[in-house]
């Protein structure tokens, strides 16, 4: 199983850029899709985007594309997240997700470990 530890959160500026990075540990990284997801208050932990061990494919929520990168880097064990040109609506709390059995998964239910979360909140 893979140990997950978010980081890179916090308060931007709409319009402003952050970016998360999600530090593994464990074996698996670098043969494992991971993936981001968030939650804003009051609504379900939604899927952000996902990448393939390789890093040969990637996915993203519609509401993500063309603003979001995801990214990775076998060697350290680590996925990032670079945000652009962030929105109010972006504010939630951020998972990173890992140890899935597919190659390019989009369900929670696709992954077998997660992170703790880490805060981003986007100002008007």
């Amino acid at each position: 199983q893979v140990q997950l530890v978010e980081s890179g959160g916090g308060l931007v500026q709409a319009g402003g850029s952050l970016r998360l990075s999600c530090a593994a540990s464990g074996r698996t990284f670098s043969t494992t899709a991971m993936g981001w997801f968030r939650q804003a208050p009051g609504k379900e932990r939604e899927f952000v985007a996902a990448i393939s061990w390789s890093a040969s494919h990637t996915n993203y929520a519609g509401s993500v594309e063309g603003r979001f990168t995801i990214s990775r880097d076998n060697a350290k064990n680590t996925v990032y997240l670079q945000m652009n040109t962030l929105k109010p609506e972006d504010t939630a709390v951020y998972y990173c997700a890992g140890d899935s059995p597919y190659f390019l998964p989009v369900s929670q239910a696709d992954f077998g470990s997660w992170g703790q979360g880490t805060q981003v909140t986007v100002s008007s």
